[in-house]
């Protein structure tokens, strides 16, 4: 996988990372992945409803430790 942009959210809380993530994915082309680091437990519902929402893909969900990261498709 080639990430194209990763975004450090950790510390923030909902709706930030996703606030932070809607900013980056604007700047991105289609097709290209953006990873988001957050360590706000509610961030994987929260990135689960956004790509629903916004149509972008959510390619992957992983728990490290404290940290969630989530990587996005730009739709």
């Amino acid at each position: 996988m080639e990430i194209a942009k990763e975004i450090d959210t950790r510390g923030l809380n909902c709706p930030l990372p996703i606030l932070k993530a809607k900013k980056a994915l604007t700047d991105m082309l289609q097709g290209q992945l953006l990873k988001v680091v957050a360590t706000d437990a509610g961030s994987v519902r929260d990135f689960q409803a956004f790509a629903r929402q916004t149509g972008n893909e959510l390619v992957e969900q992983q728990t490290v430790g404290q940290e969630f990261i989530h990587i996005l498709r730009r739709r």
